[in-house]
């Protein structure tokens, strides 16, 4: 039987707008936002045109970022997001990963410390061991410690607004706050080469959770535990949940919080999802009560900031109220 309705001419195709075109102008569509034909976007390191109503993209192979920040919140390379909160020191990533004699370069260790009263952990130190060199983050500096053992790698240090970048020769960037964030940026040819609370970096997140001795684990705390440094230090056997150890906050953090999901940050909400950004910000609200409060808010925000402008979504969030930052003081 008949339906009435529209349909376009033969030969032309409906552009989703309500309009009729030609099959060489078919529009594309990205993170549910439409793009006509021959628009470029940005995907990662890579470039996307819009062809006829599909992608198509340039296939380099892009930088890897594991970020490690506020009360244990990790995304390792592959982007598995998890949280470990153990009290110890612990292998961030690292490429000596088969067996006990095997090479490598480089060695990322976070020193993790309490936080707040809760028992929720901060990164409070950062080590970092290039060839015989190295270098300890702490208390908003670096010293450089001269090793017997190792080769020469050179590296370089510069300051980047609030960020302290460390560049090394073997293609290790390490970027950090002075606080509680650590990027770690590393070059292609390490994918796959990888051990540590970062994952092995071989573009599946499904086996981030690889133990010291390479067994494939689906518990994070199982997994954060056999990274540890010292045999000494306990191991982590449940998850903490500050909010509901300090209750009297949790509707404090919520609140404050609630700017991750609220229009200020609305055209990166279909890029990143802000749900993992929210629930770890309303953590370190609860937990942050030994002072600071508003310092683990900030980072917490900062994070998803900082993934947003990763997608291509820059997002202006910060106001003299909320997380000011005294630019003439810095530059």
């Amino acid at each position: 039987e008949c339906v009435s309705g529209c349909v376009c001419p033969e030969g032309l195709f409906d552009d989703g707008k309500g309009g009729c075109v030609e099959e060489k102008d078919c529009p594309c569509i990205h993170n549910n936002q439409w793009y006509s034909s021959g628009q470029k976007i940005a995907v990662d390191c890579n470039t996307c045109t819009c062809q006829k109503g599909f992608w198509s993209c340039t296939e380099d192979v892009c930088y890897g970022t594991c970020m490690i920040y506020g009360s244990g919140h990790y995304i390792t390379f592959d982007g598995k997001f998890y949280d470990f909160d153990g009290n110890c020191e612990y292998v961030a990533t690292q490429d000596y990963c088969g067996d006990k004699n095997s090479s490598g370069s480089f060695s990322i260790i976070t020193e993790n410390v309490p936080c707040g009263t809760t028992g929720v952990t901060c990164s409070k130190a950062i080590k970092m061991f290039l060839g015989k060199t190295e270098l300890k983050l702490e208390n908003k500096d670096y010293k450089e410690i001269q090793r017997d053992v190792g080769d020469d790698v050179r590296y370089w240090n510069r300051t980047v607004g609030l960020y302290l970048v460390i560049e090394a020769s073997n293609g290790v960037m390490l970027i950090w706050d002075k606080k509680t964030t650590v990027f770690i940026k590393l070059t292609p040819d390490y994918k796959g080469k990888l051990c540590g609370l970062c994952g092995n970096f071989d573009d599946k997140s499904n086996n981030d959770f690889t133990t010291r001795s390479g067994l494939q684990e689906t518990n994070a705390l199982k997994f954060g535990n056999s990274w540890k440094q010292s045999p000494m230090c306990p191991d982590v056997t449940e998850e903490i949940k500050p909010c509901d150890v300090k209750p009297h906050r949790k509707s404090w953090a919520e609140k404050e919080c609630a700017i991750i999901q609220s229009e200020v940050f609305k055209v990166c909400h279909s890029k990143v999802d802000p749900t993992p950004f929210y629930e770890a910000c309303v953590h370190d609200a609860c937990s942050c009560d030994s002072g600071g409060d508003c310092e683990c808010f900030c980072s917490a925000v900062a994070a998803y900031a900082q993934e947003c402008t990763k997608a291509q979504a820059c997002v202006f969030w910060r106001t003299p109220d909320i997380c000011p930052i005294f630019c003439d003081y810095y530059n």
